[in-house]
């Protein structure tokens, strides 16, 4: 921690010229820190909980705060905020929190629109059918002791028997645990149970009146974790809990978190360590309630992007984040829990699965294993939105995956009033004939801005009505919901009256090329790999992640978030990935399974495909310039 007081304000004796004291209101968190620190990185170190989605690059403008005392003690107004902030917030001495410098004494109110609040975390998937078979398995025995007529060492003895009665051979044995073997075998009258990792080595002795062995199912995600409890032996789930990831202090998205790597000498230590603290602090959480010892979780398997991968294990994400976008390994990785960090059992493992190609990482894999469409004749198109979008099209015969940068704005970065699923968003918006909207927000709360199931529906909603044409320019209509301000067209949502902020919430043209430009990329995508694939029509589309979850299906398509499919085999499907994790920490053969796939998908890369410029462009228009959508005319009509 950089400040040196959080007690006191005021701070006898004579100041140093070379600290400042910052005051954070209406929180009350205050310390002094050395002069030039940017007021971000002073709220962050207070705990204070404020939204920066780009990570402190200014694009987003929603870490934006009130000078209130000291406006003289701070840097001058960048470029970037001269065209982020307007002109009435600046004559007002709203600033960008990551922008501004403290050079003295400052106090600072953080506007409730620029706190960060609690996310909505989707923690329930698709349900699988499969058979459980975990890697690791507990078997009970009784060992004869050693005695002078029989003089074999007691590893030994220990692998004799496990061969007799099991058929288990050359066994290794994790060497804290041989330390172990002679009390327990003594202490016990030769009665304990032992446990097995993959027919290889024996990860844990224990008496034989031993509980239960549990495993840990985790999805990183780039916005969200979640951590699930399972029993080992009957893949029972215990417990469930999530977190919003701790990287979002260094950025929202994936570039923004290899940029961190790069430019800051401590940036991959940093992000592994946050992530594994946050994992850490949710594994507590689940023993403490469900009274299950550490020792007790002998294996862990995870999911999560290609960057979230390498940044889980400390391998630099770097050259993913250049052309030709390859990661450090393909393959699924298999490590000791000691050895990343993990408080569980130290002997246990951790099982990343596989990364399919660049972006398109081990969650991916994961969806593809509960959803198994490499099973089925039907031609499925798999989208799992999150802060990047992911597409995978196939079926029994052939697939093919590709990456698309869409997630920023559909998830609400970028927008102007856009947030993440928090209490106050607004989730779901209708618009009526004379083009007054009705909406519903996360918990009944006031609103405070617009999540992303509430980005689709608003702009479905403004097409439907007219308010905003085919080319996505707002229509020149009488209606005082429309205005113009600062030489922007936008929508008024709500007037500032009812929110919970001290703003209209809008939706502004610049919200609806976001939106353009984000969906335009999904659909491009998933048209270049219908070519590949060589089909004209979909015969299902699964919508995987949180995002996929709560958005309408019917304003997806009006928007053209995806292509036309009957609206009946449009199905959400949840977080996926997490059950793809689950399957594979319970199950060898679907552990297997997700190695063959991983390695059968074809990838394709945006960037050489000569077809995706035109097919973008076409798709930028809503719902597309050419395409027909017969299942949806004919719910519309």
């Amino acid at each position: 921690m950089r400040h040196l007081n959080q007690e006191s304000f005021k701070i006898e004796g004579p100041v140093l010229p070379k600290y400042c004291k910052i005051v954070l209101q209406p929180s009350g968190r205050r310390g002094t820190f050395p002069c030039e620190t940017n007021l971000l990185t002073a709220a962050l170190e207070l705990g204070e909980p404020i939204e920066s989605l780009c990570g402190g690059k200014g694009s987003c403008g929603k870490c934006m705060v009130f000078i209130n005392k000291g406006i003289e003690n701070i840097s001058d107004l960048t470029d970037i905020e001269k065209q982020i902030l307007t002109e009435q917030e600046i004559s007002q001495h709203y600033r960008l929190a990551c922008m501004t410098k403290a050079i003295g004494d400052v106090e600072v109110t953080v506007p409730e629109e620029s706190r960060r609040r609690e996310q909505v975390i989707l923690t329930e998937g698709r349900k699988t059918d499969f058979t459980i078979d975990p890697t690791v398995k507990k078997y009970f025995l009784t060992i004869p002791l050693p005695s002078l007529e029989d003089l074999l060492a007691d590893q030994e003895r220990l692998a004799k028997i496990l061969a007799q009665t099991h058929g288990l051979e050359n066994l290794t044995i994790d060497f804290p645990l041989v330390k172990r073997l002679p009390k327990l075998l003594r202490e016990n009258k030769g009665k304990i149970a032992v446990t097995v990792w993959n027919d290889q080595e024996i990860i844990d002795i224990e008496p034989e009146n031993a509980s239960k062995s549990y495993g840990l199912a985790i999805d990183i995600g780039t916005t969200t974790v979640v951590v699930y409890l399972l029993e080992l032996d009957t893949g029972n789930l215990i417990g469930i809990e999530s977190m919003t990831n701790p990287q979002v202090t260094f950025g929202e998205d994936i570039i923004s978190r290899i940029s961190y790597v790069i430019n800051n000498l401590d940036g991959l230590q940093r992000l592994g360590d946050i992530i594994v603290t946050g994992i850490n602090s949710l594994i507590e959480q689940l023993a403490k309630k469900h009274k299950i010892d550490y020792n007790q979780i002998v294996e862990v398997t995870i999911v999560g992007n290609s960057v979230m991968h390498h940044l889980f294990l400390k391998i630099t994400p770097e050259f993913i984040g250049r052309s030709p976008f390859v990661p450090v390994t393909h393959n699924s990785m298999t490590l000791k829990a000691r050895d990343v960090g993990i408080t569980v059992n130290p002997s246990g493992y951790v099982h990343m699965l596989p990364i399919e190609a660049g972006f398109v990482g081990a969650d991916n894999v994961g969806v593809l294993i509960a959803t198994e469409i490499y099973k089925s004749p039907d031609v499925s198109l798999v989208i799992d939105i999150g802060t990047n979008g992911e597409l995978v099209l196939g079926n029994n015969e052939k697939l093919f995956s590709v990456s698309t940068a869409a997630g920023p704005a559909l998830e609400g970065a970028h927008i102007k009033f856009g947030m993440r699923a928090a209490a106050g968003a607004i989730e779901r918006v209708k618009i009526d004939e004379t083009f007054e909207p009705k909406y519903k927000t996360i918990g009944d709360e006031k609103p405070r801005g617009i999540c992303g199931s509430g980005i689709i529906d608003i702009i479905a909603e403004l097409f439907r009505v007219g308010i905003i044409e085919k080319n996505g320019r707002f229509a020149d209509l009488d209606t005082p919901r429309l205005r113009r301000n600062n030489k922007v067209n936008e929508y008024i949502l709500e007037w500032a009256s009812e929110a919970a902020i001290n703003s209209d919430i809008v939706i502004t043209q610049k919200d609806v090329r976001e939106v353009q430009l984000a969906k335009g990329a999904m659909y491009a995508g998933a048209v270049i790999l219908m070519n590949k694939f060589g089909c004209t029509k979909l015969d299902r589309i699964m919508l995987a992640g949180a995002f996929g979850n709560y958005i309408d299906k019917k304003s997806g398509m009006l928007i053209g978030l995806y292509p036309d499919c009957d609206l009946e085999n449009v199905v959400s499907i949840g977080n996926a990935a997490g059950e793809g994790a689950i399957m594979a920490l319970l199950s060898k053969e679907k552990r297997g399974e997700a190695m063959r796939i991983a390695r059968s998908v074809q990838y394709v890369e945006l960037t050489l495909e000569e077809d995706f410029e035109p097919e973008f462009m076409n798709a930028m228009y809503f719902p597309h310039r050419t395409d027909d959508f017969p299942h949806l005319k004919e719910i519309l009509d």
